[in-house]
């Protein structure tokens, strides 16, 4: 039976493996474009009210290291990249080659030529004839007795034409939500290719399937889970562009926490995804590491090894020796829209660090002529800030609630140009 790790029991794993925070070596270079702002410097000293045992780290903002960040639009060999041709061409696939070799890993195999999927079984009255709901097998071998994964489908009913839909991974509990506003929902269960553990996964994961014979273990560039998980996201969207009650064209996918790195990865290397939605993904999803605050990058790797490859593990203790960051990954998602979203309590997250990720992310946007978040400080809680780029800052602690939907929403039908009398 294939289980979801709840997301208390999840919380507090991490306080159990998370014995404390060892943070990078700073640079004595200034920082670049990252002085704190005048919301920073009255924060600055005071660290936020935490809760009982919570995780060890650097809570506070006057504490947090100088640190220079890789300029987007600066090649490896120093040439400046002024043109959208030069960013597709060259920058664009060079700063994905260095996620992938020094986060994610390298994905071992796109579409299996042999990958088949079967419409298992199809119900147009459901929730009460309000909408269609689909179950899906994709066989990743083309065999029914192999690996496979099962997308659970409901779309809205009687709308006469294709919907727009989110693609997630977990449990598709947001069903009433996005029906509402005409949208469907299309979830699978990321255990289905691999299991989130921290040991033996890779022996039942898909990276394991596509290894050479023998292999017992991931090469130091080849992917984690984040990116097996990821690929499966891939894998759906093969099934969801042929489906004709689906608006190809018009898939978000969205993820929380964890699987918010997977929707962050899986948008960077997948253009086919017309919006990327982030949900509290913290360190090595939308959040810049060099910054040390809260969750790091020695303390991700010892809490889950699997998840990214193995050469990530060597950047714990010298963070600023990375290549990227992560307003690199937000960039790669131009001129696509992407949307960033935080909680005021998730301070483990570093609700700032995203804020600044998709802050240093505006300048590859501009070069598509896209607007980002077009604002210099971070705007006040509850408040939607961005034009290509979005973002916000809720109340609460770590979560998906109702605000957070209704700026997802607000935002795809801005983007998708869906009108209020459409809806």
């Amino acid at each position: 039976m294939k289980r979801y790790l709840p997301p208390k029991i999840a919380a507090s794993l991490i306080f159990v493996f998370l014995g404390y925070v060892l943070f990078a070596p700073v640079s004595s270079e200034a920082r670049e474009g990252t002085n704190l702002s005048k919301e920073g410097q009255a924060l600055a000293g005071q660290q936020p009210q935490l809760p009982p045992n919570y995780p060890p780290g650097l809570y506070d903002e006057s504490k947090v290291p100088q640190y220079s960040l890789p300029d987007p639009l600066v090649m490896l060999n120093g040439e400046k990249v002024t043109d959208t041709k030069t960013w597709k061409e060259k920058r664009r696939p060079e700063i994905l080659k260095l996620f992938e070799t020094h986060v994610y890993g390298r994905t071992m195999v796109g579409r299996p030529k042999e990958m088949t999927w079967e419409v298992i079984s199809t119900n147009s009255n459901a929730m009460n004839s309000r909408a269609i709901a689909k179950s899906v097998t994709i066989y990743f071998t083309g065999k029914k007795d192999g690996p496979k994964m099962d997308l659970n489908i409901i779309l809205p009913a009687n709308t006469g034409k294709p919907v727009p839909i989110f693609l997630m991974p977990g449990r598709g509990r947001y069903q009433p939500v996005l029906l509402n506003r005409g949208y469907g929902l299309v979830s699978f269960n990321p255990w289905d290719v691999e299991p989130d553990s921290r040991e033996g996964s890779y022996e039942q994961s898909i990276r394991k399937v596509f290894a050479e014979p023998g292999q017992t273990e991931a090469g130091p560039d080849e992917w984690g889970a984040i990116g097996a998980w990821a690929w499966a996201m891939s894998r759906a969207m093969d099934y969801i562009v042929t489906d004709p009650d689906i608006d190809g064209g018009k898939v978000c996918i969205m993820g929380f926490s964890r699987y918010g790195k997977v929707a962050m990865w899986a948008g960077a290397q997948d253009e086919r995804f017309a919006i990327v939605f982030s949900g509290e993904s913290g360190c090595g999803g939308a959040v810049i590491v060099r910054r040390g605050y809260g969750e790091t990058v020695k303390s991700i790797n010892n809490y889950a090894p699997h998840w990214f490859n193995r050469n990530f593990k060597d950047y714990g203790d010298r963070v600023n020796d990375l290549p990227v960051d992560w307003h690199m990954l937000v960039a790669l998602m131009a001129p696509r829209p992407v949307y960033i979203a935080t909680a005021e309590q998730d301070y483990w997250g570093d609700p700032r660090g995203s804020f600044l990720a998709a802050k240093y992310a505006e300048p590859v946007y501009e070069l598509f002529g896209k607007g980002g978040l077009g604002v210099d400080e971070m705007p006040p809680v509850e408040t939607a800030v961005g034009d290509t780029i979005g973002y916000h800052n809720r109340k609460g602690g770590h979560g998906i609630n109702s605000y957070d939907w209704q700026q997802f929403l607000a935002f795809a039908d801005r983007h998708f140009g869906i009108a209020e009398a459409e809806k």
